[in-house]
């Protein structure tokens, strides 16, 4: 009886914290059921940049492509036109395996060598980051604790707010929970919610627009039958393809004068930038 009604009552207050933990997005206007304040996004996000690094062969070593890298974050960054209290950072990684990028919370975003190999010009460039930070703005990955908060009926708010470095125990649930964010996967909604928002955002920074749609492509080119790491936990490249052309005709019709904001290419193949593959 006492282990029923202790599993009634975790019950109700997971629901009720799910359904209570809700607030509004500046940038996208939405109410959103969250699961980590604005301050517990940027303390996790701290917390797995390190392990996530170290995991993918470090920084590049290369600091022209991290400059690069540095400069478009900040474009986009500075686009967004709202005070956000995150602390934005963007990150090369050594990964020559890897075709990915990552978006942690709190603004901690990554891309690997083997991906930048794969692009043609800054504007492509500009929309995996503008991708990666529409998952932080949209905070993804609050929702997703949120979500695990209610099925599981855990708080990873607790931990964070909980925790002690000189206690073991604290130290190991914060190890959890910092992993679990790390390789948490997005949904196909939050996928598409941030194809969505990340051609508003190239086209606000002064990119091209259509850059999103091609990479979609290219990656789906190069894939020889495996998807990419970019792409394998994301909707398919054909629903992709169609929210994107969706988003692109949705801005040409706001904004008349889209034809005008071109970008400069960055090169044909950005080899004298980029690291070989040697």
């Amino acid at each position: 009886m006492i282990r029923a009604l202790a599993a009634l009552f975790i019950a109700i207050a997971s629901i009720f914290t799910y359904c209570t933990g809700t607030a509004e997005n500046p940038v996208t206007g939405e109410k959103q059921r969250v699961g980590l304040t604005v301050q517990q996004e940027v303390a996790v996000g701290q917390q797995a940049i390190g392990p996530l690094m170290k995991a993918h062969g470090g920084l590049l070593p290369n600091q022209k492509v991290q400059d690069k890298v540095d400069e478009i974050g900040a474009k986009l960054v500075a686009a967004l036109g709202t005070a956000l209290p995150y602390q934005f950072s963007f990150h090369a990684l050594n990964d020559p395996e890897t075709v990915n990028a990552f978006a942690l919370p709190g603004g901690q975003i990554c891309i690997t060598r083997a991906l930048l190999l794969k692009l043609e010009s800054e504007s492509q460039l500009a929309a995996i980051l503008a991708h990666e930070t529409s998952h932080v703005v949209a905070r993804h990955s609050s929702e997703q604790v949120a979500r695990r908060k209610l099925s599981q009926g855990l708080s990873g708010a607790a931990v964070i707010a909980t925790y002690d470095p000189r206690n073991p125990q604290s130290r190991a649930q914060m190890a959890i929970l910092v992993s679990e964010l790390a390789n948490m996967k997005f949904s196909r909604s939050d996928e598409l919610e941030a194809d969505s928002l990340g051609v508003k955002l190239l086209s606000d920074a002064g990119y091209r627009p259509e850059a999103m749609l091609e990479v979609i492509q290219i990656l789906e080119e190069s894939s020889n039958g495996s998807p990419p790491e970019f792409l394998s936990t994301h909707p398919t490249s054909e629903n992709r393809e169609q929210k994107i052309l969706e988003a692109l005709d949705n801005l040409r019709a706001s904004r008349a004068e889209l034809h005008l904001v071109m970008n400069t290419p960055w090169e044909s193949r950005p080899e004298s930038v980029l690291p070989s593959h040697n």
